[in-house]
């Protein structure tokens, strides 16, 4: 099986092509395109003449994408969403859309309707549903939304009235779109319901990113069965990203984290990750990323959905070196993808982290005058821009003893082999395109995060039946049922629900099934 991986990052799209033994047989990197997808056949036209592979060889091709991200940051391109919450007669008094960010709000123009449902925490239910209630809701959706968010009380522990009441408007209105909470967000209804939400919101543009690489693809005589990736390291089809397309946010830094064990056989490591814009700092848990367990800010909206625990800051080839009372400032603005042309050495009138490094001889360009740099302090500012690494690296760590650090991306040439707080600095070959490697490797994964009521069932018995669900759902999202194992396993009393409550989250991992 020959894979292709493709991650779009906002200064480079790198690619990689893999063989069936996970080998690297073609690598490259590429300025990301104002328009992505120029950017991306770039990327391919580059691999296609390295590898010297016949095109119809390709089997999979995978693509890490930052349009999700984008859409909801720059408030462009985001459907018109229907929203239900299935609360009455309780759950009202928090509306939906709370403490959003008025802009994007707007941008979504939606529609809310409350209506009769829900569950108590021990699953017996609130209200039931009513039928003439679902029928209004068709009526004042159909025709005036793009796709629908269905929330319910307590759906985590019971979904059914949030299946009945998605079933029922999809009967009504087939090309509209439904996301339902308890298949997006865990515990506490605000944040799964705006998880959901913004889920709902993507459903366009994932389409058009989806298709975009299909069509790139195919301009290369590339028939390959296409997936995407997602922020917990694995791999989704094209089809099960059409309906979760918030799976998407933060893959980038994911695909560095994967790439970064598979390069360097390090199963548990800090991962830094390098870029022309931003660092980004992840954990290696048994070789997938460690996932938060914190709510998380998406473009402002509170969440809770399933997601990296990840740290960025303002540091990268492309950052600005600033010189204020107080000395030299690093960042956190950036060139980007115009460093060739505005970096000090290659003619340009700012100073970047580059401009420094390649002045303490740390990197190299054949191209590089480091005339304009030789009289300033670069050992100081060098210095700073270490601390600022270090600095984010103690942050991530969950003890005070030193780790093992991992340098990928394409800036990890800036940083030195020695850092504080760092037992082993390693910068693995191809440590530039770690994100496409990390894409293009292949791992389909199924989670299940759910509330069990130990008053009902055995701890025994629940662990069994959530690892069953995480593995039926690693199958369902095209994972070899043969080979698919348990790579987490967590459980957390909810003292502040009666009932002995327990919620258990689970994730099964398997390759490909081809």
């Amino acid at each position: 099986m020959i894979r292709l991986g493709i991650d779009v990052g906002g200064t480079n799209t790198d690619g990689a092509i893999l063989d069936a033994n996970n080998e690297i047989l073609a690598s490259t990197k590429s300025t990301t395109t104002k328009d992505i997808f120029s950017g991306i056949k770039q990327t391919l036209n580059k691999l296609m003449e390295e590898s010297q592979l016949d095109a119809k060889a390709i089997d999979v091709a995978t693509l890490g994408t930052t349009h999700c991200t984008n859409a909801i940051v720059e408030r462009k391109g985001l459907n018109r969403v229907g929203i239900i919450r299935i609360c009455l007669p309780s759950g009202s008094a928090v509306t939906p859309l709370l403490d959003w960010p008025e802009d994007l709000v707007n941008q979504l123009d939606p529609i809310t309707l409350l209506i009769h449902g829900g569950y108590e925490y021990n699953g017996d239910p609130i209200a039931p549903l009513e039928d003439g209630e679902l029928q209004n809701a068709v009526e004042k959706l159909k025709g005036e939304v793009d796709s629908i968010a269905i929330t319910s009380v307590f759906s985590p522990v019971q979904n059914e009235q949030e299946k009945y009441v998605a079933d029922y408007l999809s009967k009504a209105m087939p090309e509209v779109p439904v996301s339902i909470s308890s298949e997006i967000g865990s515990v506490g209804l605000v944040e799964r319901e705006n998880a959901t939400i913004l889920n709902a919101a993507l459903m366009r543009t994932i389409r058009r990113v989806s298709e975009g690489f299909q069509q790139a693809l195919e301009q290369e005589g590339i028939q390959a069965k296409i997936f995407l990736g997602q922020n917990d390291g694995t791999l989704m089809t094209n089809e099960y990203a059409q309906r979760y397309p918030i799976y998407t946010i933060a893959c980038g830094p994911t695909n560095s984290i994967r790439g970064a064990a598979h390069l360097t056989n390090e199963p548990n490591a800090i991962v830094v990750d390098i870029g022309g814009t931003t660092t980004d700092i992840g954990v290696l848990a048994q070789s997938f990323p460690r996932q938060t367990s914190l709510a998380v800010e998406v473009g402002g909206v509170r969440t809770n959905y399933r997601m990296p625990d990840i740290y960025s800051v303002g540091f990268g080839g492309g950052t600005r070196i600033h010189q204020n009372d107080k000395g030299w400032k690093v960042g956190p603005d950036s060139v980007g993808y115009r460093l060739m042309e505005e970096a000090k050495v290659f003619g340009g009138e700012t100073l970047t982290a580059t401009d420094i490094a390649i002045a303490k001889g740390q990197l190299y360009f054949d191209e590089a005058d480091i005339t304009s740099v030789k009289n300033l302090p670069v050992a100081e500012i060098y210095e700073t821009m270490r601390h600022v690494v270090e600095e984010a690296i103690d942050r991530m760590k969950t003890s005070s003893e030193d780790a093992t650090v991992i340098l990928v991306g394409g800036g990890a040439a800036l940083i030195p082999g020695e850092l504080k707080g760092a037992s082993n600095v390693i910068r693995p070959a191809h440590a530039g395109v770690a994100n496409a490697i990390g894409a293009a490797l292949g791992d389909i994964s199924g989670t299940v995060e759910r509330i069990y009521l130990l008053e009902n069932e055995s701890y025994e018995v629940i662990i069994e039946k959530a690892k069953e669900e995480a593995v039926k759902n690693a199958v369902a999202a095209d994972a070899d049922p043969d080979r698919i194992q348990i790579i987490q396993l967590e459980d957390f009393p909810l003292a502040y629900l009666p009932g002995q409550a327990l919620l258990v989250k689970v994730k099964a991992a398997g390759p490909l099934k081809m």
